[in-house]
């Protein structure tokens, strides 16, 4: 397990972290834990799967508008799989080329994996003849930290 999920006090999640972040976190006393892996420990702690804050933080931002854009995240909400043939995925195309416009933008970037990112090229699904397995959607805050 390389990720441990943070909920929010009120059991919303908020976050993924490290393991040694959510350790740093139960030392400093901000969070404790949730769930925890069966007879793993580090040091006086079980290994973590999920961590709760002690306290509870307002999150009304998150709820004015969708999550920033970022190439991590396109990759995680679309689940690290080439949105044309389907393969393992690291690498983050845009559907409508930067060299025309295109943006770095939800609905605008898919993951891909390199062979098909090479392929597509400088031109759009339609001319590369690439149909998109799936539509490029703007994810919501629970989407992205419950992946």
């Amino acid at each position: 397990m390389d990720a441990v999920l943070v909920i929010n006090a009120d059991l919303g999640p908020l976050h993924r972290v490290t393991v040694q972040h959510a350790i740093r976190m139960l030392c400093r006393r901000v969070a404790e834990i949730h769930e925890a892996e069966p007879d793993r420990v580090i040091g006086v702690f079980p290994v973590p799967r999920v961590v709760r804050l002690v306290r509870y933080v307002v999150t009304r931002w998150r709820f004015s508008a969708g999550p920033a854009w970022s190439r991590a995240g396109v990759l995680r909400r679309d689940g690290h799989r080439c949105a044309y043939c389907g393969g393992p995925a690291g690498t983050v195309d845009h559907v409508l080329p930067r060299s025309r416009d295109g943006r770095n933008t939800w609905r605008n970037t898919t993951a891909a994996c390199y062979g098909c990112n090479q392929r597509k090229g400088d031109r759009t699904p339609a001319e590369a003849g690439m149909p998109l397995r799936n539509e490029p959607v703007v994810p919501s805050w629970a989407a992205l930290a419950g992946r």
